[in-house]
């Protein structure tokens, strides 16, 4: 019961929860664009499963990144310091995750639209194949994310604040796919400051992975106060100030916006 009643658990699972929604924006628009070359009757079929698959990928590669995190034992010693498995994915993670945001920056920024997408599917198992490699993809850096996020500080409960965190944002993005998405688009710096802190949380992770610790704390703060300033930008900005057009690798422009999953 303390572990429920500490603030910090709860500050974190919620900051993690709303990460977590707006970086898979762009797991529902790939998954709503490959659904989109189905008929009409498999469409809604495809989304839920696809998104059933990418919550059913991030628990494996959640339970595994947490395994190895817990092997502190030495492996071998570069330049006087030992590494261990968890310096191995604390590393590679955070140095992941600054390339993947900053990737995604550009892409969204200076990139093309549609360079992501492949025309062609046209059966219902090959849509679920090119799903399923893409929650891979997707997934790490989800995962890593909350791992980064996270960690070891809670002990054994911190994984479920991560599944909890996960659960409720894939929830979110079931039932509102078409939502979500449409407000990351009239609000385009949403996106980015989510991205930004990707590169945040990897700067941290890199630093843990060298044995420097980062006090969480100053990470949720950095994010809160962000997120605080854009609100209040979003507040004041006159309705007939339009954003600017983020590209869309995921979306060449033809393809119709991602719809709500309705049952079918």
């Amino acid at each position: 019961m303390e572990f429920l009643t500490d603030p910090n658990v709860w500050i974190a699972f919620a900051t993690l929860t709303l990460l977590e929604l707006v970086l898979g924006i762009d797991n529902v628009v790939f998954i709503s664009i490959l659904a989109g070359k189905l008929p009409a009757e498999q469409r809604a079929k495809a989304r839920y499963l696809g998104l059933g698959l990418a919550f059913l990928m991030r628990l494996i590669l959640l339970f595994s990144l947490s395994w190895v995190i817990g092997l502190v034992a030495p492996l071998f010693t570069v330049w006087g310091q030992t590494v261990s498995g968890k310096d191995l994915v604390l590393l590679i993670g955070g140095l992941f995750l600054i390339a993947k945001a900053t990737h995604e920056i550009h892409n969204s920024l200076e990139g093309e639209e549609g360079t992501v997408v492949k025309k062609g599917f046209a059966s219902f198992s090959g849509v679920i194949v090119q799903i399923v490699l893409l929650d891979i993809v997707f997934s790490l850096d989800s995962v890593i994310t909350a791992v980064g996020m996270i960690g070891d500080q809670y002990g054994p409960n911190g994984i479920w604040i991560m599944i909890a965190a996960v659960l409720i944002s894939i929830g979110a993005m079931m039932a509102f796919a078409g939502p979500i998405g449409e407000f990351v688009h009239r609000h385009p710096t949403v996106k980015m400051l989510a991205l930004s802190f990707l590169i945040l949380i990897g700067v941290m992770l890199v630093a843990e992975g060298f044995h420097q610790k980062i006090p969480k704390g100053y990470i949720y703060f950095a994010m809160a106060f962000s997120i605080l300033v854009e609100l209040l930008n979003m507040k004041l900005r006159k309705k007939s100030d339009a954003p600017i057009e983020l590209k869309d690798p995921y979306n060449a422009g033809d393809e119709p916006p991602p719809a709500t999953p309705q049952a079918a």
